[in-house]
């Protein structure tokens, strides 16, 4: 069980189907799909809800139990902690293809762990297809269940045939407040990976010597020290002109994708490199998508002790990275499991200020002093406000009612965004500013009051 609910593994050799297959039953297309083997390399977790009943569906790589070629050897190891995670396997075998000999060892290694399996029949886009199933009972696992993940036919029936074979789910289990989602990115092989398996304490994404290992948006749930977390692990986003394969640029749309369903974003930087253009980049993307953000300098281990300082360092990120310059530096070494306190704790710090509510009260009063230390004409008339309040969170955004909204400058923007920085922190999150037009007669009320 996990949080209460069944959880369901789908195993079986690459390029059978069972990424396009997870799609369908979670609905909505979590998972990266392609017609070449071994697309998918990590463990990817999504929810199914058929009618009232829900589980926990496990994507996972294609399974070679015989290779020793080190990817595959670390894909191996992924599903076969999914299996052991799982209350129930989902085997799945391409049935135009029939039963090979992978798919036997596959049927041999997994009667070995004693769990339940269910066989789907992939690719059956017809009743047609129905007729050479016979074959797939050599795997020893009952009926196949024919199913197209592509079209959607025999869903239904395989949801009715999980449902009916796993455990009753328990009561769900109490989380200690709703979880914070948290994005990892950055450019490959700085260390984005092996940063969420020394923050998670095993390892749960795929971790290889070769940049681009990951390439699916691999999402980790954790408690960590009474807090719920959700670790988003993502592919390395390279120079647009470095990207060729169809696939990598897919693998790229859904990184930044992944920033959309997040509140923090860690932007991994790799302490032995400096800070390219490219991390500039993907600090741009993280603050243009409004998240809460901590910059993180990995690798600070292998950095020689003497050849510069923590304090040194963050100066380089705020004259390389100034329109971050209200995110938090944390320094980590993922191999050595350093710094990992600091990072749960600034985390835990950002999402609150991300989702910070401030009276309007305060707010109007606070940039009304702004105004007044620093007045500023529009077109020749005073810049005046009239009322000023916080409409939204994540990221916190103020509304302001002005008599010239529309000529404000941006520097000026920025000035009064430093003001409310200033009175009330929010450290870590962007803060977003509506100049709005305000009501002639109170405006005009206004800057009466102001200069009294």
């Amino acid at each position: 069980m996990k949080n209460g609910l069944p959880v369901i593994a789908i195993v079986g050799r690459p390029n059978v189907g069972k990424s396009t297959l997870f799609n369908r039953l979670v609905g909505r297309r979590q998972a990266l799909v392609r017609d070449v083997p071994g697309v998918t390399r990590d463990r990817l977790y999504g929810q199914v809800t058929f009618e009232r009943w829900q589980a926990t569906l496990i994507d996972t790589g294609g399974f070679d139990p015989a290779s020793e070629e080190p990817l595959i050897e670390g894909v191996r190891r992924q599903v076969l902690t999914a299996v052991e995670e799982a209350d129930l396997v989902l085997l799945v075998v391409d049935a135009r293809e029939g039963v090979t000999a992978l798919d036997l060892e596959i049927a041999r290694v997994l009667r070995r762990t004693g769990k339940p399996v269910v066989l789907a029949a992939s690719k059956v886009e017809s009743a047609d297809q129905e007729s050479g199933l016979a074959e797939l009972y050599r795997l020893g696992f009952g009926d196949p269940i024919p199913v197209s993940g592509e079209h959607g036919r025999g869903a239904a029936e395989l949801l009715e045939t999980l449902r009916a074979r796993v455990p009753v789910p328990a009561a769900a289990v109490s989380r200690a407040g709703a979880p914070v989602h948290v994005a990892v990115i950055g450019r490959p092989n700085v260390g984005k990976s092996s940063l969420l398996n020394a923050m998670v304490g095993a390892e749960r994404a795929l971790v290889h010597e070769a940049p681009g290992t990951t390439r699916d948006a691999v999402d980790t749930t954790l408690i960590y020290e009474g807090r719920t977390y959700v670790l988003v692990d993502t592919a390395g986003i390279r120079r647009k002109g470095r990207v060729h394969e169809p696939l990598e640029k897919l693998a790229v749309v859904m990184a930044l994708r992944s920033l959309e369903r997040c509140q923090v974003a860690l932007v991994v930087l790799d302490a032995t490199e400096g800070i390219a253009a490219q991390d500039a980049h993907i600090a741009g993307y993280a603050d243009a998508a409004g998240r809460a953000t901590v910059i993180v300098v990995n690798k600070w281990d292998l950095v020689p002790r003497g050849m510069v300082t923590r304090a040194e360092v963050v100066e380089q990120i705020r004259d390389r990275l100034p329109f971050l310059d209200w995110a938090p530096v944390c320094f980590t070494s993922a191999t050595r499991k350093e710094g990992l306190p600091e990072l749960f704790h600034t985390v835990d710090e950002v999402a609150a200020e991300f989702q910070r509510r401030i009276p309007a009260a305060q707010v109007s009063e606070t940039l009304r002093a702004a105004i007044e230390r620093r007045p500023v004409s529009v077109g020749g008339v005073p810049l005046t406000l009239q009322s000023a309040s916080q409409v939204s969170v994540a990221p916190p955004t103020f509304a302001l009612r002005v008599n010239r909204p529309d000529g404000v400058h941006f520097s000026y923007e920025r000035y009064l965004v430093k003001s409310l920085r200033h009175a009330f922190g929010l450290s870590g999150t962007p803060i977003r500013l509506s100049l709005r037009k305000g009501t002639p007669g109170r405006t005009r009320a206004a800057s009466r009051k102001g200069r009294r």
